[in-house]
Parts: C-alpha cells; structure tokens; sequence
C-alpha cells in the first residue's frame, strides 16, 4: 500500500525545507505535516516510514517534530536498540514514561496490565491486547490537554512486546487527537508488515536536491570531486553530508586520488566508526558502553565503563565524542546523533571488547535482573547453567508480563547455554511451544529438530511428539496426522499426563470434524477420549466425541448439553460445550454457551481463544437467524482473528458474514467474499474448508430461487470425489437440495436428499437438522398430505427458525393459491412478508409482496430500517450501549478506546435520528 492511495488531500510542503536541514522533500514533509495538521479535528491516524539507511527518516521525523511542538503538541518518543531488543516492554515503556503518572486514572485491569507489563507491580499482565488498551487510554487521556506526536525511531530494532502492543494501538487510533510516525530500516524484517498500516516510502534525493545538500554542506568542492561524490552518493542525504567528512582528512584538500569505492550504505557504518577512532580511550570506552546499553541513561553507561577501565568517569570524557558530533547530552540521557554511529561503534568493536562491556554492564545493573540477566548471556563464551537458569526465569517473568516473544528468545538463549542435554532440550520444547502459540510458527520447526538431535527423557520424547504432531504444520493437514495424534495421547495418558493427552485428542478431534477420515479413525479418536478418566459429560470430552464422530455420538452429546448451563467460571469448558453443540447441529443449545464464553473471554482479555468463539457464534447466529448478532460477532472475529494469526478462523468468520449477503440477496457482495476465501484457503490445501464457500453460494441461490444454480453449489458438498466434500457442511444444505431437485421436476433426487436428511435427523437430532427436515417435507408431498406437512412444520419444527420459517410461509401460501384458497392464502403470504422486513432480507420479501399481490391485497414496500444503514461495529456498540454499559465498559469489551466509542456513537445517534442512549435503548428492542 502506498501513501499515494491512502492519503489525500496532503499539499507539497514549502519549498524551502533547507531551514530543517531538508533538500528535496517536498512531498514527504506535505504528507507529513498533512496528518499533523488533522489532529486539532481529532483525526488520528498512523504511518510507517520507511527507507534505507541514512535516507531521511530521522531527519523527516525530526522536522515535524520541532513544528508539532511549536504548536503545543505534546511530543512522546521511541528509539528501538539493538541490544534492547530482548527487554520485554522497554520501548513502550520509554515511549509513556512522560505521562506514566496518568495510569492512576486508569481502570484498575487496564492499570495493573500497564504497570505490570513495565514490571512496576507484582500482578501478572493479563494479555498483550489488555496492555494495548490501557495503552490507548492512556494516550487519550493525554490528549486531551493537547493533541500528541507519536515518534518510534528504528522500529525494526523495538522489543517484540512493545511492535505487538503499538501495532493495537496503530489500528485504533482514528478517533483519538494522535499521530504515530513510525520510522523502519529497509533490510530488517519489519515488525508492522502485518499490521496493515499506510506506509510512506522515502526514497533518495533527486539530482537536484542531492547537489544542494552537498553544496551547503561541502561547499567549494573541485567539480570532479563533487561530481563522484554525488555519483557515489546515490541520492542519499547521509552520505552526502558524511563523505566529504569522513575522507576530508585522508584526500579531500591533499591531491590524494579518491579509493576506487567510497564506503556507501553498509560501509557508511565504517566511516562513523572511523569518527571514533582518534578519540581518547576514556570516551571511546563510553562510546562502547553507551552502544551496548539498552536504556540510554547516562549514569549506568558511566559506571559500566568505570567497570570496564577500573577507573573513575565523569561526563567530561564524553566531551570529544560531543565535539566530534557522536552523541549529545540530554539531561541525565545519552543520545546518539543518528541511529548508525550505534550501530557503527558496536560493530566496530572486536569479540572480546563486546563480551568485556556487557560484563560491566551485567555488573552495573546488579538491581535489574531481566536486564542484568541479558547482559551475562552476551558475555558468556560457553554453557553457563546459572545464567541458562536465571534466564528461564526471566522467561517465566516475560511471559507473565505477555511478553511472549521475549520469552521465547530467552528459552532460546537458555537452552544454547545450557550445560545437560535434558535442560537443553525441555528449555527447547517449551520455546517451541511458545512459538507455536504466539504465531511465530517458523521458529518452532528449529526448536523441535534441536531438541530432537538430544538424549531426552521419555516424558520429554512424549511432549516432542505431541508438539510435532499438533503444531509442526504450518499449512492445512486435515486428518492426516490424527493417527499420530491418537498414538501420542494415548503415551502420555500411559505417562501420567492426563492434561496434555487431553489437549492432543481436541487437537485430533478438530482435525476429523473439518478433514473427512474415515469410521477407523473417528473410532480411534473416541475410544481413546473415553480411555481417559474424565466423567462423560466433562466439557473437553463432550468437545472430542462430537467433533470426532456427531453422528454417532450427537444423540449423547445432544442430551448431556441439555442438561446444562453455562458457567461463567469456566469460560474454557464453556466455550467447549459450544463447540460440542455446533459440531452436532445444536445450535440452540450452543448459543447461550457461547454467549457466556465471548462475554467471559473478552472480560479477560483471552483475544486468541475469543476470536475462535466468536466464529462460532457468528454461525450460530447465521443458522438461528440472528442477523444482527451475526453480523457484529463475525466483523469482530475476523478483526481479532487476524490480529492474532489465525487466518483461517478469519475466513471462517468472513464466510459467515457472505452467508447473511447471500440471503439479503446480495449476491455480487457475497461472491466477492467467496472468492476471496478460496484464494485464501487453495493455496493452503484447505479443501474441505472451501465446502463453506459453496454453501454461501448454493444458500443464496436457492433461498431466491434460482435452484440449477443452487444445486451444482450444494451437491459438491455431499460428493466424496470432490475437493470441497464435507458431509457435515454438506448437511446444512440438504433442505435446500431437496427444494431445488424437488421445484425442478427432479422429484426422485428430491426423496433421496429427504431420505439423507431424515436418517440423519434421527442418528443425531440436532436442532438445525429437524428444523431442515421440517421444511423438506412438504416440498415432496402430493397434495392430500402437504397441508398438514406445511402446518407441522410452521407450529413445531420451525418455531425458532426465523427464515426457514419464513420460506415456509411463502410456499404454503402460495401452495394454497394454487389450491384455488386465495383468500386463505394471504396470511402466510403476509407473515412471510412480516417476517423477511425483520431480517432485512429485502429480495425475499419482495417475493412475498408479489404473491400478495396476486392474491388481491395492496402491499406497502417497506421502508428500510435505520438500523440497516449502521457498520458492523456501529451495530455492536449499539446492542451493548443499549443494554446498558458505558462508553468505557464498551471499549474494554471490544478492545477500542471510550473516545472511540464516543465517536461512533455520535455517528450512530445521528443515523438513527435520536439523541440519547435511553432513546437507543427504546430502538434497539429486539437487537439486544
């Protein structure tokens, strides 16, 4: 994405950038001061930057930075290091600790989230998406004085916690008075790629510009010189003003022939470390030490070097480094001039002088273990199990902090330090799981070959086995490794390991619902489940017997869920009973468990396991009806899928969504999503996935009616020979086949669905199926039986099935037009209309509209509701504005900031034609 096509209405900057010390960056410095210039109308927004080294960016951001001060914006910034990089939560912590002293007025959460991420309270931080809320309040709360800056300088080299959390941050900033400029280095993995944020591209100098920058920095150079350096050059401003520089005292003024190759881009490092090399020892150990650090205070770099030359130092032997425009001294900090002269010193530095100076700086941070800790491993030149152990230590306090990333760099470094092979290969396995988890499935692969090559234990060889066979596929597997699966629970219940045999048989179970084994091994799966001590109705077995075999075992599954309720304590087993229910067709039953569960998980900020349960309550509502609960749980899942890696839940939840269009009629909308899923789910091999695309298409073909097309969708589901089989998918469109063989003469295809249909309602009676089962009848029916077919479905079977229910009516009434019944026909045909206008399914109940007026009665058209104009998420701050909660109880439920909650609803009271939440509460009766 390019700045051009997202950013509009941005004006060249004045041309005479040379007072910020800028050439040729016009357009740069108008986009810039563009989105600076937005935030007095609390439009907030994000950029990423990006450049190769020395092209700009710090000068672009430092620009705007001075003009956004003159301007009373509350400037706060960030410099990513190196050697900072595995301290959970330092760059965030440097870019809030001018406004830290708001945390007070926080929610307590979202204030011990904050503070414990910085290890500022003994409480656990509950989640990273916790913590970037309380983030976003936080800057909020200081706009409101005035509006902020937000500067993040080298973010390629920021701590993997604080890209997490400033990446929630990015996305959620367009109602907040705030910018955040976000400054990466070409050649390093960009940490926001993914965030899906607007990047500007800053290029090198024309040859215009270039030759100004030199002028004014270089002036008087011999032509031929100027001409080379230019060439050499390349158009990047950092080379420019540093060559004439850096080569002035070897050939500049001397008549010396320039080299051959003047040291650009990565060799520029060499001439800033050059600029060091005259220096006294005394500032040289403090350039290094200062390099290594990770926090820039000036005291710590002084008693590190004091270590490092076992004499005193004062501020005074920084002075020539200060002359020679290293480093600067900004109050009790140490500032580098420019990114590279870090880099460059650190670099320039032999082996031995890099392990000496982070030994010192182990032993000046003798009073900050997680830093301390870091340091010694740096230092280390071989096994070290005290500094492996105190390591894991640090990774168990990473991971309490969320700071999941660091801790699996710490496992990491702990196990290469280890001294035994059973420590190294459980620091191993548990990095690996950690990867897994935290969706850097890429390095999991290279922990688990480590840990393989080593001696383990058997218990250990056990917990190998089980993340090989439940994460080490990156892709689709389907059911093919559910064999494996099976034989790994059943060696770690044989172990003692109850919990994790467990987790591997719902790991195993979910594989045979979406990937179509055969009876051997669905068999396999549940008697190994039922070999496990848990008691029949425990949640997590339940979830397993219906996931692995729901025709077989859904009666049992269906009667046991009936017998309960959801318990808010146990979100997890609560959110298994819902899995067990939609995976038998229960989707009444699900949905009160599933309720519970999204509720809970967002209250505990769990967004990994939310996004799944959101999926499913998104298609329990498409199944019940619900289009409004439908629509704002599958908008949210899909967001929050694709925040925390799961791409695939993602186009779940998007299908969900193509389901509602497709019965709205809005069949280019839906095809468009369709689409898109399939060149999401192809490349991965997820062929059974791609069953849901074509109920989306076959649903919404035969529901207007248009039922060749409706058929060749909804057949391939049913087809064992074709890629997108997936019988239990298949199975929420039999009704449908049923109708659309029956309406196109086809009648003995018709019975054979039916006969499906029916088998498979009395193996598993979930409630969709007799729904489905109750609607299929009468489309077969001679006319003796079809009324009373039509009338048993409508008083039982479709009671709580809105738009089968509505379907039914509309062919009942128009069964008894033909019947020659006119007059008895309008009710139905009115019900059906009644009913389509409340689920906005316009095309449907136009059909109805006709039918009544073929029957004699006028039929106003309905005039849409004002609800049908709201956004997804406008709809979902509505239903929970109108339940009750508050603008910042909102936010903390749907992960947004209460500002932003204030902005929608001013938007969606402005829709709505009302002007308070009591009015809000009043409208929205029947969307709660």
């Amino acid at each position: 994405m390019t700045v051009g096509e997202t950013v509009t209405g941005a004006r060249p900057a004045a041309r005479h950038t040379a007072e910020h010390g800028l050439y040729g960056r016009e357009r740069e410095l108008g986009v810039l001061n563009h989105l600076a210039g937005r935030l007095s109308k609390s439009a907030g927004s994000t950029l990423v930057v990006r450049g190769e080294a020395g092209i700009g960016k710090s000068a672009l951001l430092a620009a705007v930075t001075a003009h956004a001060r003159d301007c009373g914006t509350l400037v706060l910034s960030a410099i990513g290091v190196q050697s900072e990089a595995q301290i959970s939560f330092a760059g965030l912590h440097q870019l809030l600790q001018p406004v830290l002293h708001l945390a007070r007025g926080l929610p307590p959460r979202q204030r011990a989230a904050l503070l414990g991420a910085f290890g500022m309270s003994e409480e656990a931080a509950p989640g990273l998406f916790l913590t970037g809320l309380a983030t976003l309040e936080l800057i909020g709360d200081a706009a409101e004085s005035s509006p902020v800056l937000l500067i993040i300088e080298d973010a390629q080299w920021l701590d993997q916690p604080s890209c997490a959390v400033l990446a929630f941050v990015a996305r959620r900033l367009a109602a907040e008075p705030a910018l955040m400029l976000i400054a990466v280095r070409d050649g390093f993995p960009n940490p926001f790629s993914e965030a899906g944020l607007t990047e500007l591209r800053v290029q090198g100098l024309s040859d215009k510009a270039a030759g100004e920058l030199l002028d004014s920095r270089a002036p008087g150079l011999e032509p031929v010189v100027r001409e080379r350096l230019l060439q050499d050059a390349a158009g990047n401003p950092l080379a420019l003003i540093e060559l004439p520089a850096a080569l002035r005292s070897e050939y500049l003024g001397k008549g010396a022939v320039l080299p051959s190759r003047l040291p650009l881009t990565v060799r520029l490092e060499r001439a800033f470390a050059a600029q060091g090399c005259g220096l006294p020892s005394a500032t040289r150990s403090l350039l290094l030490a200062a390099a290594a650090d990770d926090a820039d205070v000036l005291a710590e770099v002084l008693n590190a070097a004091a270590i490092l030359d076992g004499k005193a130092m004062t501020a005074d032997a920084l002075t020539p480094g200060i002359a020679a425009g290293l480093v600067a001294i900004e109050g009790t900090r140490l500032r580098f001039r420019h990114p590279l002269v870090r880099s460059a010193i650190y670099q320039a530095a032999s082996p031995p002088e890099r392990h000496a100076v982070h030994s010192a700086l182990a032993q000046a941070l003798a009073d900050q273990p997680d830093r301390q800790v870091w340091h010694r491993a740096a230092a280390a030149l071989g096994p070290d199990e005290q500094v492996a152990t105190e390591l894991e230590e640090a990774a168990g306090r990473a991971g309490q902090r969320g700071a999941v990333a660091v801790a699996v760099t710490a496992l990491q470094r702990a196990a290469e330090l280890s001294e035994g092979p059973a420590r190294r290969g459980s620091r191993f396995l548990r990095a690996a799981e950690l990867a897994f988890e935290f969706g850097r499935a890429g390095l999991g692969p290279q922990f688990l070959q480590a840990a393989e090559q080593l001696d383990l234990p058997a218990e250990e060889r056990a917990w190998l086995a089980w993340l090989r066979e439940t994460y080490a596929e990156v892709g689709w597997s389907g059911a093919a490794k559910v064999g494996s699966l099976v034989e790994v629970a059943d060696r770690l219940r044989a172990d003692g390991h109850t919990d994790l045999a467990v987790q591997c048989l719902l790991a195993a179970a979910s594989r045979c619902w979406w990937g179509n084994p055969g009876p051997e091994t669905r068999a396999a799966v549940t008697a190994a489940a039922e070999g496990i001590p848990l008691p029949e109705d425990a949640p997590a077995m339940l979830a397993i017997l219906a996931q692995a075999d729901p025709v077989a075992r859904g009666a049992f599954v269906i009667d046991r869920i009936s017998r309960m309720t959801p318990i808010p304590a146990d979100l997890t087993g609560t959110y298994l009973v819902g899995c067990a229910a939609t995976a038998v067709w229960a989707y009444d039953l699900s949905l009160s468990f599933l309720d519970t569960a999204v509720n809970g998980l967002r209250a505990q900020g769990r967004l990994g396991l939310l996004a799944q349960a959101l999926v499913r309550q998104a298609w329990a509502a498409v199944h019940l009806a619900r289009e409004p609960l439908a629509i704002s749980a599958a908008e949210e899942a899909a967001r929050l899928a694709r925040e925390t890696g799961q791409l695939r839940s993602a186009v779940v939840a998007d299908l969900a969504r193509a389901t509602i269009a497709a019965e709205r009629g809005e069949f280019t909308v839906a095809e468009e999503m369709a689409r898109q899923a399939e060149a999401v789910l192809l490349p991965m091999g997820a062929a059974p996935m791609l069953a849901l695309t074509q109920f989306v298409r076959g649903r919404g073909a035969v529901a207007h009616q248009h039922y060749e097309e409706g058929f060749e969708h909804l057949r391939r589901a049913l087809d064992p020979a074709d890629p997108a089989y997936h019988p239990f998918i298949g199975a929420w469109g039999l009704s449908d086949l049923v109708e659309a063989t029956a309406r196109t003469g086809r009648t003995a295809t018709a019975k054979r669905y039916l006969e499906q249909l029916e088998s498979l309602a009395t193996a598993t009676p979930g409630s969709l199926l007799l729904a489905e089962a109750g609607y299929a009848r009468p489309m077969i029916a001679d006319d003796g039986q079809a009324e009373a077919l039509y009338q048993a479905a409508l008083e039982r079977d479709l009671a709580t099935w809105p738009c089968y229910r509505g379907r039914m009516l509309l062919w009942y009434g128009r069964w008894l037009r033909r019947q020659r019944r006119t007059a008895e026909s309008r009710a139905p045909l009115r019900s059906a209309r009644q009913g389509f206008d409340a689920l906005a399914f316009p095309a449907l109940a136009d059909k109805a509209r006709h039918e009544l007026r073929a029957s004699g009665e006028a039929s106003q058209r309905r005039t849409p509701e004002a609800w049908d104009h709201l956004t997804p998420q406008e709809l979902q701050i509505a239903r929970l504005a109108a339940s009750g909660l508050s603008n910042r109880d909102i936010g903390q439920q749907l992960f947004i900031s209460h500002r932003t909650v204030g902005y929608h609803l001013h938007r969606i009271f402005g829709k709505l034609q009302i002007t308070s939440r009591s009015q809000l509460h009043t409208a929205a009766v029947g969307l709660i």
